[in-house]
């Protein structure tokens, strides 16, 4: 699987680390950045993921800040993305099967290395469950057209 992969200066090393850990899983590995702990905005990051994804030059993202809280935000404001802030396996799974999300976003501050590996494991291996699940996807991408949903 082709997997774009950014962080802010907070998630530097967990980045190396999530890269080195997906390449030897044989996955293709685009590091879009940061690549130093200067202090750098994480929205046009963000925006760059996403847009790798939607355009389908990837086909799953991982974004890494502090805690991933602005992260998300940023990554669900690109149109067709559907980001999940992850801080467990449990949340990962979920994310999966029912969200069906093409983003994964991580906490560099909140989990370890060896945690971010099992929730991106996770995460990428979890099938979609669809039916019910799909129904509300839709839904989303309707108020995403700026649909009511009333």
């Amino acid at each position: 699987m082709r997997i774009a992969i950014g962080a802010d200066h907070n998630g530097i090393s967990m980045k190396a680390h999530l890269t080195r850990w997906l390449t030897a899983e044989g996955h293709e590995v685009d590091d879009r950045g940061a690549h130093d702990t200067e202090v750098v905005d994480y929205p046009p990051l963000c925006a760059d993921i996403g847009r790798q994804v939607v355009e389908g030059r990837a086909e799953r993202g991982i974004v890494i800040g502090g805690t991933g809280g602005g992260e998300a935000i940023a990554c669900n404001k690109i149109r067709g993305i559907r980001a999940g802030l992850c801080h467990s396996v449990f949340l990962a799974e979920i994310s999966s099967a029912h969200n069906k999300t093409n983003v994964l976003v991580l906490g560099a501050k909140v989990i370890s290395p060896a945690e971010a590996v099992e929730i991106a494991s996770t995460w990428l291996t979890t099938p979609f469950k669809g039916e019910r699940h799909q129904q509300r996807l839709d839904q989303i991408a309707a108020l995403e057209r700026g649909e009511s949903l009333a």
